[in-house]
């Protein structure tokens, strides 16, 4: 097995586990869970960035595919070493007896719209670290950054803020708004900021 999917396990993994630990938190982290997220995938940027490209999140792989970023090969493994790592959190905090207080939700078109453009913003920052446009020494930043916003974006819209379909599945809130709407925001961040930075 390739050390990059190693990595997206081992970086998924802690992602989906740590927001899961801090949804689940009896004296409730409503507002330290964006800065957890943020700051947790800031560090991974950092420590595998250089080996994966630090995706650990299905929809910012489908996001890389649709710029030809990644192989479609690539991005398939990519993903099921992400759903893996997500799988592996909800089995270490059953392990811990841990488990997510949100369910999956009905389908919103508000949620969808506000999930969709909390994704758009974090896939744009992205976009400007994978494009070379963000300084290498400031990649995690930027992303960990944009993640912040996004979430922010998102939930201050009317959605939860997940935006990454495998955190969502280790919160239990799987469904069409918490799958779709990521990669679709994921898609158009990455395609917006391609015809921006692009020169002709």
């Amino acid at each position: 097995m390739s050390k990059k999917y190693i990595a997206e396990f081992i970086g998924t993994f802690t992602l989906s586990f740590i927001v899961l630990v801090a949804v689940a938190h009896k004296g409730g982290l409503p507002m330290a869970i964006p800065l957890i997220a943020g700051l947790t995938l800031a560090l991974f940027v950092y420590s595998i960035g250089s080996i994966s490209g630090c995706h650990i999140n299905p929809s910012v792989t489908i996001g890389q595919l649709s710029v030809g970023k990644i192989s479609g090969k690539n991005a398939l493994n990519y993903i099921i070493a992400q759903i893996l790592g997500a799988v592996g959190a909800i089995f270490v905090a059953k392990m811990l007896s841990i488990a997510s207080p949100m369910s999956a939700s009905d389908f919103s078109s508000k949620a969808f719209l506000a999930e969709a453009l909390g994704a758009f913003f974090f896939n744009f920052g992205i976009a400007s670290v994978v494009y070379g446009k963000a300084k290498e020494q400031m990649s995690g930043l930027v992303v960990g950054g944009s993640l912040l916003l996004g979430v922010l974006i998102a939930s201050l819209s009317g959605a939860s803020g997940i935006l990454n379909p495998a955190v969502a599945l280790a919160l239990n809130s799987l469904s069409v708004v918490y799958i779709l709407a990521p990669i679709v925001g994921a898609i158009l961040g990455f395609q917006v900021y391609r015809f921006v930075a692009e020169e002709k």
